[in-house]
């Protein structure tokens, strides 16, 4: 038959990328299109069967040879029936999507949450290539996580473990409602989202800043800013990195993992950001607890997802 292959999808509200991986977790290919949300389930669980497909017609492989297909959804789920509870980005609600997509590709499936499958990605054969534990963060518009212990995800009791951006760091005198209805949560502080906030806020206050001179301020200004010396920036940025590295001081004494990975959009700021975490991470972890223990970028990007959901079928 000939090398086995894995498919990984990577479900999008506004567009699907499938990508084929060898047992390594080396992307081999991938192919794109749109998600069609609009139609409803049926049709989009239909474009992800003809995206497959498409994606092993046009590579060197043979279906045959296509030994699993997993993937990454954003939403709440039961993971081993392969069932979307609610996806409020799709629009879905009790969707089988395990068993349809059995159905129309004739292969296993499995699905699991966005950023365990993103993850998952990064700890198979990105930054944490053969490093059996390890703990990532995704710093976008929230506070994604995901954990991998002995090379798998850890999912928890009912699916919620890795949500990291859901840890109350905050205190209560400083803490603002995070969109989960719980106040001081990392999110709050440490998402591009956050950082803008306390970007505005600054500014409304008629702080001296350079940031009052931008329209329309977005996480990379205020790491510009805070590159050039803009105190206010500079401000802003220690203390998305202050409860960073004091939410790994706290997992680092749970899970002990050995390296923490840190991708999405506000990670890109690179030294400016990560020698604040890695700073702060020092000054609030257990001695034992971070011997050994490094902080590092996600190097994957935007493929972490699907090589993370054709690792399903090997690492779940």
């Amino acid at each position: 038959m000939g090398e086995r292959v894995y498919v990984g999808v990577d479900l999008g509200g506004t567009a699907i990328k499938v990508g084929l991986c060898d047992g390594q977790g080396k992307l081999l290919q991938t192919y794109e299109g749109p998600t069609g949300t609009e139609h409803g389930a049926e049709v989009v669980l239909e474009n992800i069967a003809q995206y497959v497909r498409k994606l092993v017609d046009e590579s060197p492989y043979e279906w045959e040879q296509v030994a699993g297909i997993g993937a990454g959804i954003a939403g709440f789920m039961d993971i081993p029936e392969g069932f979307i509870k609610l996806s409020p980005n799709l629009g879905w609600r009790n969707v089988p999507v395990k068993k349809i997509l059995e159905e129309k590709l004739g292969k296993t499936v499995k699905i699991d949450n966005d950023a365990n499958v993103a993850a998952l990605g990064e700890a198979w054969s990105g930054a944490g290539a053969g490093i059996p534990n390890v703990v990532c963060y995704t710093l976008g518009t929230g506070v994604g996580g995901g954990v991998i212990i002995h090379g798998r995800i850890y999912q928890g009791y009912n699916g919620m473990a890795g949500e990291l951006g859901h840890m109350v760091v905050v205190p209560d005198l400083e803490a603002i409602e995070c969109g989960c209805g719980k106040k001081g949560c990392l999110e709050t502080v440490s998402s591009a989202t956050g950082i803008i906030r306390m970007a505005k806020e600054a500014v409304e206050r008629g702080e001296h800043t350079s940031l009052a001179l931008v329209e329309n301020i977005m996480a990379k200004d205020v790491f510009d800013a805070a590159k050039t010396g803009d105190e206010t920036a500079l401000r802003i940025i220690n203390r998305a990195a202050l409860y960073l590295g004091k939410s790994m001081a706290a997992i680092s004494v749970v899970l002990n993992p050995q390296r923490f990975i840190v991708g999405g959009g506000v990670s890109k700021a690179g030294d400016i950001l990560f020698d604040a975490i890695r700073k702060y991470y020092n000054e609030h972890a257990q001695e034992t607890a971070k011997e050994g223990v490094d902080i590092v970028p996600a190097v994957l990007g935007n493929d972490a997802g699907v090589v993370g959901a054709a690792g399903l079928n090997l690492h779940s």
